[in-house]
């Protein structure tokens, strides 16, 4: 970075999902980026989606950026970064992997330099991956773990929270070890159980009949479970105990709700019910008070937001019009969730509003013919 919050001279290394993001990001602030991939179609595909200039080989790149992302998997960074430096294509570097412990474990033993290092990890991401997945907008309020060791100097954390927020991102810093248990939680875990609940989905197990009962919840259930198996396989290996803590105290939760309702009546009556799920509740409002718990928009303090239904016609413009009306009105939809059941020709959109002004959108909404509810 050529000063405090402008991009200067960045090479990526990888042309996947997050550091193709990275790159339209960085060119967005107007970063003169260089891409580098195993991958030369990818390399391509990224270069032509305005994500910087394909470099063939670092070994001809000697002080050809002032940093360098590698945006490869956990395993590979290591290794990228010892070639990286014993080329000399950046002043400092950073990776993306999810996971930090095992990358930093492989860079002390080949001896790499790691004063000019930040191991860093973005919490972004989608369900599908490589360069034609990637957003410039990616990063935007989310959070980027950046996890500097003791060798670390204070110029290279510098440059590196410069391009974190350069991205959009928030910094945050934490001990490898420390980020590896947290993720472990809040990404690894439920990745494991999205696929859980996924894999009962399989044609063997349920009828395609059944599927078109298929709601909102378990999309939402099920989305991440999408992503790229050979990556995850990689990122649950390389943090294997804390993941297996997590997913352990899960499972046992739910092997506990199973066995409550197993032993009801079945048909279970409305008494019987009542008096034997009392377990089943108490997962049930822990669960709701942990949603509590999960930081709102931006990463700060969760807030309470009022929903309002709005149904909308599944045709162009719509949801344009919408954003309109309530602009118009003066009032932010802090979130949006739609809900569009097959073959009908309209939707529900919920909006997610401050409490105050829901009365305010009513209103706007109504004058522009939406059937609305709260």
């Amino acid at each position: 970075m050529t000063a405090p919050g402008r991009p200067g001279r960045v090479l990526v290394a990888g042309t996947g999902l997050i550091g193709t993001s990275v790159a339209l990001a960085l060119r967005e602030r107007g970063a003169e980026v260089w891409r580098t991939d195993a991958d030369d179609a990818a390399a391509r595909l990224a270069a032509d989606l305005g994500a910087g200039t394909v470099l063939p080989d670092l070994r001809d790149a000697k002080g050809i950026a002032d940093g360098a992302v590698l945006a490869v998997p956990p395993a590979a960074v290591a290794a990228m970064l010892a070639h990286a430096q014993d080329c000399a294509v950046a002043g400092w570097y950073t990776d993306v992997a999810s996971v930090k412990q095992l990358p930093v474990a492989q860079a002390r033993e080949l001896g790499c330099e790691l004063s000019s290092y930040v191991p860093g990890h973005p919490l972004a991401g989608r369900e599908r991956h490589g360069p034609a997945a990637a957003r410039a907008d990616l990063f935007l309020g989310r959070p980027w773990a950046l996890c500097p060791l003791p060798e670390t100097s204070p110029s290279a954390i510098e440059a590196v929270t410069a391009l974190v927020v350069a991205c959009g991102a928030d910094p945050v810093h934490a001990e490898p070890a420390t980020h590896d248990r947290w993720v472990a939680l809040v990404s690894h875990a439920p990745h494991v159980v999205a696929a859980a609940m996924a894999a009962r989905l399989a044609p063997s197990s349920v009828p395609a009949d059944a599927l078109r009962l298929a709601g909102q919840g378990l999309r939402d259930v099920t989305r991440i479970a999408a992503g790229d198996s050979a990556l995850w396989a990689q990122i649950l290996t390389a943090n294997a105990g804390p993941v297996a803590e997590v997913v352990a105290e899960v499972a046992e939760d739910l092997a506990a709700a199973a066995r409550l309702l197993a032993a009801l009546p079945q048909p279970a009556s409305p008494v019987g019910a009542l008096a034997g799920t009392a377990g089943v509740t108490n997962l049930l409002d822990r669960g709701r008070a942990g949603t509590g718990r999960i930081p709102g928009k931006h990463g700060g303090q969760p807030r309470n937001f009022a929903v309002v239904q709005v149904v909308i016609a599944d045709r162009p413009g719509e949801l344009a019009r919408l954003f309109n009306a309530a602009g118009a009105a003066g009032v932010n939809i802090e979130d949006i969730r739609l809900e569009h059941s097959p073959g009908l020709p309209v939707g529900v959109a919920e909006l997610s509003v401050r409490p105050g002004e829901v009365g305010v959108l009513l209103d706007a909404m109504e004058a522009g013919g939406w059937p609305v509810r709260r």
